[in-house]
């Protein structure tokens, strides 16, 4: 039996306040609004949404106030302009506009590296962020484990910054290796690998299971992710800087989407524990489309909401409405006992806030030892093989885990109905606005054995015309100083939006290696020329992985200078931390 969800209808309610973007549902916002005057203040840039047959009058409107009219869409009825600061709901109040947005990049918010050493030692039964205490007490995975599920059969893929072999990760069929799009996928010692330290982070929290560990609610001597009975597709995008291009997500995206049933995989959930502050409306960006794709070949799609603080608007694609966008609780010892949003955690805006929360704070994981994250910030270790960090990554990596044990449980159920049951069963928190907490904190222990429910999403969808660049925002590589700007990608080649949308829609864009006219080296990933061999306790012993050998020295550009690309030359401080929704790495003594 099923019940039809809140999300059939567009799913906004007084308690969700799921954001809708039905343009026909955006035509009447203002309709009752007063005509606008002219206001003072610095000029921002926005996306305006007109109504029909509004003619000209919006454009006649942003001169009246001040501003000017930059570039008009051809595929909606939309237009970008720049306008005094003081007028923007002035104009968003015009009758004949539906809808005012902001464009371009968002102002990033230092937050930085913490230094936490004094939050005393580490117990798995007593400390609020670990994986022990948020299965068990906070998000109910330990419910799905007792009745038999855990994630067996669905495969996460992490889009991510590589991952190591390290204790955790090593259980047979834990991990298989697609393809290496990143800076360092020339380097054979460095091909797959995490150098940054954020991607192994990451695939702990969603199914990590030490080797031979037992899954049950008793297990605390044992380290296991959300779903320890998942695979980790590792899709490697970044290197040891955490540098990488939107160019190689869009790849890595349409990788999974061409492959995620190649040689028994059964790719169901995607993790992005990153984002851009690029701010082009979702019904034209080409990240927001690549999702989407992704979504309507039955992958979940879970996104970090991003790091920016309270204010801010949600990274993309988490803004594409579409997906799951997580924001960060804080911590506590049981699912009653959290209270509120992280200040850190971006809430959105009122016409697209996060969808769910869960914790964020000071959340343990498995290290990567020589990593650059490990390297830099060794107060970040907890005991010899355990990490310490904070950020809406690591809230997306626990909501990944929970998609993968719901379609562990209901293998036919679709990414929308996947949404609608973490959703529903979401609990409010005491301290936080809607638009932070979205549904509230997931509770896995409210969807098990719930009906599942007849959901779907009317959005309208994207298009995939925009700019490479806009997508970008301020998140630039750079080649000898100078930066990877314009419409092509990390190869120098043109960027057509409108043939890359329409190959990526009939998945079609990747042909064996190549992808937009080249060849991307360690990329040869048709289902005839690869294996998808997963790594096994056996092929990954011995002192090879000793934490001598994971010196800061095995990641320096010096062992392969030779490369076209290097790890000197490609790199992007903003790309370090803070644009990968995990930028708090925080000290734990053991």
């Amino acid at each position: 039996m099923t019940h039809t969800s809140r999300l059939q209808t567009g799913w906004r309610s007084e308690r969700f306040r799921l954001v809708v973007v039905l343009l026909a549902a955006l035509l009447g916002l203002a309709v009752l609004a007063p005509p606008v005057t002219a206001a003072a203040g610095d000029l921002v840039s926005v996306i305006v949404r007109e109504t029909p047959g509004s003619g000209n009058a919006p454009e006649l409107a942003v001169a009246g106030l001040g501003g000017s009219v930059t570039r008009q869409f051809e595929v909606i009825d939309a237009f970008v302009a720049e306008v005094p600061a003081g007028a923007v709901d002035l104009l968003a109040g015009h009758p004949e506009v539906a809808a005012v947005t902001p464009n371009g990049a968002v102002r990033l918010e230092a937050a930085g590296w913490d230094d936490a050493t004094g939050l005393g030692s580490y117990n798995p039964n007593t400390f609020d962020g670990s994986m022990y205490r948020i299965a068990q007490s906070v998000v109910k995975a330990t419910d799905y484990w007792n009745a038999g599920y855990t994630g067996a059969g669905i495969d996460i893929a992490l889009i991510d910054s590589g991952v190591v072999p390290v204790q955790g990760l090593v259980h047979p069929g834990k991990v298989i290796n697609g393809p290496d799009l990143s800076f360092e996928s020339q380097a054979a010692n460095l091909r797959y690998l995490d150098t940054f330290g954020h991607g192994t982070h990451m695939a702990g929290i969603m199914a990590g299971r030490d080797t031979n560990a037992a899954i049950g609610t008793s297990n605390t001597s044992q380290f296991l992710g959300i779903a320890p009975g998942s695979r980790i597709v590792n899709v490697k995008v970044a290197d040891s800087q955490g540098a990488t291009d939107v160019s190689q997500i869009l790849a890595a995206i349409d990788w999974v989407v061409q492959h995620r049933t190649d040689n028994g995989m059964n790719i169901r959930v995607m993790n992005l524990s990153f984002g851009t502050d690029g701010n082009q409306s979702y019904l034209l960006d080409p990240l927001a489309f690549a999702v989407e794709q992704a979504w309507s070949a039955g992958v979940v799609v879970v996104v970090a909401a991003g790091n920016d603080g309270n204010s801010f608007a949600l990274r993309n694609p988490a803004s594409d409405p579409f997906v799951i966008a997580v924001g960060a609780s804080e911590s506590g010892k049981a699912h009653t006992s959290i209270s509120s949003v992280m200040d850190f955690s971006n809430c959105g805006t009122a016409l697209r806030s996060v969808d769910v929360v869960v914790p964020g704070k000071s959340i343990v994981s498995l290290r990567s030892p020589g990593s650059y994250a490990d390297v830099h910030y060794p107060q970040a270790r907890v005991a010899d093989r355990l990490f310490l960090g904070s950020g809406t990554s690591q809230a997306a990596a626990v909501v990944s885990g929970a998609a993968a044990l719901v379609l562990s449980e209901r293998p036919y159920a679709t990414p929308d109905q996947v949404k609608a049951l973490l959703m529903d069963s979401a609990s409010d928190l005491k301290k936080a606005s809607t638009r932070c907490e979205g549904a509230g904190l997931i509770n896995l222990g409210q969807v098990l054995g719930r009906p599942t429910p007849t959901a779907f999403q009317t959005h309208a969808p994207s298009v995939g015309t925009g700019s490479l660049e806009e997508s970008r925002g301020s998140n630039h590589v750079y080649d000898n100083g100078v930066a990877l700007i314009g419409e092509q990608d990390i190869f120098g080649m043109p960027w057509d939006s409108a043939s890359w949308s329409s190959l990526a829609a009939a998945s079609a864009s990747w042909s064996g290696g190549d992808w937009n006219g080249s060849t991307w080296t360690g990329a040869s990933w048709s289902s005839s020329s690869w294996s998808g061999a997963s790594w096994s306790s056996a092929s990954w012993s011995g002192a090879s992985w000793s934490g001598a050998s994971w010196s800061s020295k095995s990641w320096s550009s010096a062992s392969w200078s030779g490369a076209s690309w290097s790890s000197a030359s490609w790199s992007s401080a903003s790309w370090s931390g803070a644009s990968w929704s995990g930028n708090v790495w925080q000290g734990l003594s053991s």
